[in-house]
């Protein structure tokens, strides 16, 4: 299954990323190693939102992930929310479902 771990910045998280940004990516390209980040980035003009797309058997490992983030602990996040995502399109989709 895919989960969707969907980050709301704060204001001035671009004027404070870069103290917390090498410690977020390198949890994040951890995460990747595992297998349990998909993709993962910002979304641009406006930066005000994140979202990293999980795989796995639970959104536990997406939570356990935020949990951890020092984006998130340190106030960069205002909030998050894990939400599963039925993917049904595209070679690494989780549950295929093609036109009869």
């Amino acid at each position: 299954m895919h989960y969707l771990l969907m980050y709301e910045l704060a204001p001035d998280y671009l004027a404070r990323r870069g103290e917390f940004r090498n410690e977020h990516l390198k949890l994040a390209w951890e995460a990747e190693q595992r297998g349990e980040i998909v993709i993962a980035g910002a979304l641009a003009e406006p930066a005000d939102y994140a979202v990293l797309l999980f795989k796995g058997d639970s959104p536990e490992v997406a939570e356990r992930f935020a949990k951890a983030d020092p984006y998130v602990t340190e106030g960069l996040v205002q909030s998050w929310i894990v939400r599963p995502w039925t993917t049904v399109v595209g070679k690494d989709a989780t549950t295929p479902v093609r036109p009869e």
